[in-house]
């Protein structure tokens, strides 16, 4: 079962039991036309029920649940007898996260967001109340503010008119800019920062640009419209996603050095040992499919970094900053 139809039938089941509690002796066939579904399907909802309950799992701790007459009865479920029901602050930040949502340009679905908006709003009462004077400001991390929210607006401009972008976009893992031409298909933000999602004509593919790192967009003057194969990353997965020929790369970072952390993709970052390096504050691992952007940034990072793994990265930056100090007359 997929994760989403498992998370369904989970909703599914917690309004089920104080529905069925309510109506005891409910004919099979109207409790499963309540709920959507075939009767076969509510009878594996009920036999999953059966096994179901508190702590112990003895007899008198699950729930009971019978319908070989044709009729439903469930027993013992009065700790959940009561659909759940968010608490104020609960509604307030869903009501504040789906107003956020509807102002990001690009959704494919937005009569549907309107609608759980307004039903939503319906329901909450005093926390809908609340809601209307908090908003969120999701702006571009960019040194220079201006810039970044004229890029902002320039993707949404190509976005709403259908027009190609061309962007200058600095790919960190090489250290060099590049020329883009781009069908944009949405705008979105994950963990706080905007993303273009676009048909890349350079890579012929999707591809997810980080707005903080387009340097330059330009609407052209060309349709927009992505090809049919431009299809949408689904975002429950990771942003990245790795391949296993990537080289994991560890590292040990002082206090200078930590916006590494902000701006690269990293596996895992945590308090760096006590005791191994003096300076460390923490230990970060990223993948890398090519170690020569890695070994540039540890140059430019000096001091600030260590390399803990792979032993030969650790040579490489010593060697290449040995030739370095050799050209200066060091």
């Amino acid at each position: 079962m997929s994760g989403r139809a498992s998370t369904e039938r989970l909703s599914r089941l917690l309004a089920m039991v104080p529905y069925l509690l309510r109506h005891p002796g409910l004919p099979l066939a109207e409790a499963a036309a309540h709920f959507e579904i075939g009767e076969d399907e509510l009878v594996r909802d009920l036999e999953l029920l059966f096994v179901c309950g508190t702590p112990g799992h003895l007899p008198d701790d699950l729930i009971e649940a019978e319908w070989e007459s044709g009729k439903v009865y469930i027993g013992n479920a009065e700790a959940i007898d009561r659909p759940l029901r968010l608490a104020v602050d609960e509604a307030v930040a869903l009501l504040v996260g789906l107003r956020t949502l509807a102002e990001v340009p690009g959704l494919h679905d937005r009569d549907a967001l309107d609608g759980a908006l307004a039903k939503l709003s319906a329901a909450a009462g005093d926390a809908a109340r609340a809601a209307q004077s908090l908003a969120v400001d999701v702006r571009v991390d960019d040194t220079d503010p201006g810039a970044a929210e004229q890029i902002l607006a320039t993707c949404r401009a190509a976005l709403r008119e259908h027009r190609r972008l061309r962007l200058r976009y600095l790919v960190p893992s090489r250290d060099e800019s590049t020329e883009r031409e781009v069908d944009p298909m949405r705008l979105l933000t994950v963990s706080g920062r905007w993303y273009l999602e676009g048909w890349c004509h350079r890579s012929e593919g999707v591809r997810l640009f980080r707005l903080d790192r387009i340097e330059a967009a330009e609407v052209l003057d060309a349709d927009g419209t992505p090809p049919a194969q431009a299809v949408s990353r689904d975002l429950a997965e990771d942003l990245f996603r790795p391949s296993p020929d990537d080289v994991v790369v560890t590292l040990d970072l002082a206090r200078q050095a930590r916006w590494v952390v902000e701006y690269y993709p990293t596996e895992s970052v945590e308090p760096a040992p006590p005791g191994e390096w003096a300076p460390a504050e923490l230990r970060v691992r990223l993948r890398a499919a090519d170690t020569r952007w890695v070994r540039r940034l540890l140059l430019r990072l000096g001091d600030g970094a260590r390399v803990v793994d792979p032993p030969g990265l650790a040579e490489s930056v010593k060697d290449a900053a040995h030739a370095a100090l050799v050209a200066y007359g060091g």
